[in-house]
């Protein structure tokens, strides 16, 4: 009777575990900057642009599980660094039902990440998309000009920013 309870209590973690492994992921990211995921800047403002021009390259993914159509309003921009830049994002939820997703965001190549800052971004927080709703969702970001002048990335002219979309089942 013992073995069993504990099973029983083990297979009930594995569950939990299971569902609360995208948040805890996206969270060790965020904070750790691991995977490509990018620093969020509360504030920004620089008077130092960049002389090289960087190509950002936007991309989305969708889990199976959620029935929104989720793509960049445009594939890519050319940028300075140090430019504060605004770009969108078309999300649809194809569901008749109010359906609440998050999305889990990267940067590549990797080297990239740590001068990648987002000022503010739809990612930051659950989005609840009503039955047949459609909606932009903003980001604004800046890639520290820095980059420039790191031997790792001073020659690096091209960077892509993704997102993966998943369900948040509620």
């Amino acid at each position: 009777m013992e073995i069993l309870g504990s099973l029983l209590i083990l297979t009930a973690a594995m569950i939990l575990l299971s569902f609360a492994a995208v948040p805890i992921y996206n969270l060790f990211c965020k904070l750790t900057g691991f995977d490509g995921t990018v620093k969020r800047a509360e504030n920004y403002y620089t008077e130092k642009i960049g002389n090289k021009i960087i190509r950002v390259t936007f991309d989305s993914h969708v889990n199976k599980d959620l029935p929104w159509q989720f793509v960049p309003k445009q594939r890519f921009i050319d940028i300075k660094p140090g430019e504060n830049t605004l770009v969108f994002y078309y999300s649809k939820n194809l569901d008749s039902q109010d359906i609440k997703g998050m999305a889990i965001y990267n940067v590549t190549p990797l080297k990239a990440s740590k001068y990648f800052y987002k000022v503010h971004c739809f990612c930051f927080e659950e989005q609840t998309l009503k039955a047949q709703e459609e909606v932009d969702m903003p980001v604004s970001f800046f890639i520290d000009p820095a980059i420039e002048t790191d031997p790792d990335t001073k020659d690096l002219n091209h960077i892509t920013l993704s997102y993966s979309f998943f369900k948040i089942e509620q």
